[in-house]
């Protein structure tokens, strides 16, 4: 069983320790490690079902989380916790941004969205939050491509479910991974 604060713990440890926890030997090398490096004694098989490698139900001790949140530069798991829920990196907020949402254009609409490095793309509004390339520089979307989104927000990431292609549907894409949309007018 994981929780939020667990999956945030596992990937601050893989974070410190320099290296990604995926397989058998990763989880015995990483006990050793810590038993040698940071006295700290978790178990090989304890790594494993905390990181899913094998398949548990059960919440993991909260001795175990302790120790792994030591590990990480906290006194304890509540502690950990505690900061995660108080830290602005973790809390949701309201901020400003410069942005386009599919209800402020009509049907017919056109609009260039860029990001990093080099691509655009002119876009149509067909309606319903669907849109159009009509042209692409240096993008994987390409002209006849639509997708579905309610809103642009220049310096972040454009995620979306999907990219109808030729009557198809693509797996998820991202434009803009790094450093979010760079550009994003409506065409006069």
């Amino acid at each position: 069983m994981t929780t939020p604060e667990i999956e945030e713990l596992k990937k601050l440890i893989e974070q410190k320790y320099g290296k990604s926890l995926n397989t058998t030997t990763d989880f015995e090398v990483f006990s050793f490690f810590l038993k040698k490096k940071a006295d700290k004694n978790v178990s090989a098989s304890t790594l494993k079902r905390l990181y899913g490698y094998v398949a548990d139900d059960h919440k993991p001790r909260i001795s175990t989380l302790d120790l792994l949140a030591q590990y990480v530069g906290h006194a304890d798991y509540k502690a950990f916790v505690f900061w995660l829920k108080s830290s602005t990196k973790y809390n949701s907020s309201f901020f400003m941004a410069d942005q386009l949402t599919s209800g402020e254009l009509t049907v017919g609409m056109e609009l260039m969205i860029g990001w990093s490095p080099n691509r655009m793309l002119t876009l149509r509004y067909i309606g319903d939050s669907i849109y159009e390339v009509l042209a692409a520089e240096n993008s994987k979307l390409l002209r006849g491509d639509r997708f579905c989104t309610g809103c642009f927000i220049k310096g972040q990431p454009l995620l979306l479910p999907y990219i109808e292609r030729e009557g198809e549907h693509t797996m998820p894409f991202v434009a803009g991974r790094n450093g979010g949309l760079t550009l994003l007018k409506i065409k006069k």
